[in-house]
C-alpha cells in the first residue's frame, strides 16, 4: 500500500534528468550571470581587487572582460566535468559542454562580436583551458596565479590570485553539487 505522501517524497528525491543540450543552455546562462556580476562588480562575496572592468582607452578592460568570460566558462566547464565524471558517458558530457560553448559564442555574435573574430577567441579559450586545467591539477594557488596573469595583462597580484581561487571554488563546488543530482540523458 502506497500513500500519496510517500510517492511525492520518492519523486522529490528522484534525480532530475537533462539532455546535453539542456545542460549546455543552463551552463551558458550561469556563465553569463557570473560574467555580468563580475563586470557590474555586483559579486560582493568574492570581489576581485585591482581589476578594472570599465571601458578604457587602451583596450585593457576589453581584454580583462574577455579573459573573465574565458575564466567563467572554464570554471563552469570544470564543475560540470567533476559532477558527471564516472556517471555519464564521456561523449554525452562533451556534447553538453559543446552546447555550452556554442550557446556562449552565439550570444557573443548576437551582442556585437564579429563572427570572423570567433575562431581567434576559440583558440584563446582552448589555450586557457589547457593552462587552467594543468594549473588546477597542481594547486589552487597556481590556478589563481594563471588566471590573474591573464586578467591583469601579465601581472600576478596575490590579492587577485586569492580572490580568483575563491571565485573558482564558489562557482565549481555548488555547480558540481547541484549537477550530482542530475542524470544526463540522451535527447
Amino acid at each position: 500500500m502506497h500513500s500519496t505522501l510517500s510517492d511525492d517524497a520518492r519523486e522529490f528525491r528522484a534525480p532530475q534528468t537533462m539532455t546535453p543540450h539542456e545542460l549546455g543552455d543552463n551552463l551558458a546562462r550561469l556563465v553569463w550571470e557570473s560574467f555580468s556580476d563580475f563586470v557590474a562588480r555586483d559579486d560582493v562575496e568574492t570581489p576581485l581587487p585591482d581589476v578594472d572592468t570599465l571601458d578604457d582607452d587602451d583596450g585593457t578592460a576589453l581584454r580583462t572582460a574577455e579573459e573573465a568570460l574565458i575564466f567563467f566558462m572554464w570554471a563552469h566547464t570544470r564543475g560540470a566535468q567533476l559532477a558527471f565524471m564516472g556517471r555519464a558517458p564521456d561523449e554525452r558530457i562533451k556534447e553538453g559542454l559543446d552546447a555550452l560553448h556554442s550557446a556562449v559564442f552565439e550570444d557573443m555574435v548576437q551582442n556585437g562580436t564579429p563572427k570572423a573574430q570567433l575562431p581567434i577567441f576559440e583558440q584563446r579559450v582552448s589555450a586557457r583551458y589547457a593552462e587552467y586545467h594543468q594549473a588546477s591539477a597542481e594547486s589552487d594557488d597556481k590556478l589563481g596565479k594563471a588566471v590573474s596573469r591573464h586578467l591583469l595583462g601579465g601581472e600576478v597580484r596575490e590579492s587577485t590570485s586569492a580572490a580568483l581561487r575563491e571565485r573558482a571554488v564558489a562557482v565549481a563546488n555548488p555547480l558540481r553539487d547541484f549537477l550530482e543530482e542530475v542524470e544526463l540523458v540522451e535527447h
